[in-house]
């Protein structure tokens, strides 16, 4: 696990710990994804909901804390040679974090939904759901076997999934579509769009060099 923290001149058992909170991190943004859209497309009580979403988003947010913390720690510790390690969990730690405030914003949306549950586009946007949850998972297991292989392939499903998203947003902007929920459905794709943003920025930690990190889809393309 993490064999790329030897690479880097860490030290995996060192890093042992933060990585297991990272690792949770991942894990409860996926379930807060899972709960907000559910509330969003499936209709599911957003009070019954709340409590769990804002909890789990607590825990996100004081593991962010705990992390950097411990970086802290490290680096005072193990001295210049672990920067690079450090820098790459602290950013990626941030990815982590900011998919929980997504989904936030997107249970948000769903005390706007129309009164009857109808919304344009509302197959779409379930089907994009399905897929995001299944990338949400798919970069919490690539992360943890740390196979670059799949990391590259999942990378390629996000950039989709986001082209997709794009897709969507412009048909809704344009006029193309019409029906009730416009705007909900512009602004769920645009935050579906994002939460991928931060999953293929965690992924790339897996394939890139620091230098390059958040930047996997424009070194394809120049490959």
């Amino acid at each position: 696990m993490f064999e790329w923290l030897m690479g880097m001149g860490g030290d995996s058992a060192r890093l042992e710990p933060i990585l297991r909170i990272f690792k949770k991190m991942l894990m409860e943004g996926r379930h807060m994804f899972d709960l907000a859209s559910n509330a969003l497309l499936a209709g599911s009580d957003t009070e019954i909901i709340r409590k769990d979403l804002f909890k789990t988003d607590v825990s996100i947010n004081k593991s962010e804390r705990r992390i950097r913390r411990k970086l802290i720690v490290h680096a005072s510790v193990y001295g210049t040679a672990e920067f690079p390690t450090c820098l790459v969990l602290m950013s990626i730690a941030k990815d982590a974090e900011r998919i929980g405030d997504y989904c936030k914003n997107i249970y948000d949306l769903a005390y706007s939904r129309p009164a009857d549950g109808s919304m344009i586009l509302a197959e779409p946007l379930g089907e994009t759901k399905e897929k995001l949850s299944a990338l949400l998972a798919q970069t919490i297991q690539v992360y943890d076997a740390q196979d670059q292989v799949a990391a590259r392939v999942t990378l390629r499903l996000a950039d989709a999934l986001e082209n997709e998203c794009d897709e969507h947003i412009h048909q809704l902007v344009m006029g193309k579509v019409k029906g009730e929920g416009k705007v909900i459905c512009a602004l769920a794709f645009r935050y579906f769009k994002r939460i991928s943003s931060h999953a293929k920025n965690i992924m790339s930690s897996v394939v890139m060099p620091l230098d390059k990190l958040n930047y996997a889809s424009e070194d394809d393309e120049k490959n």
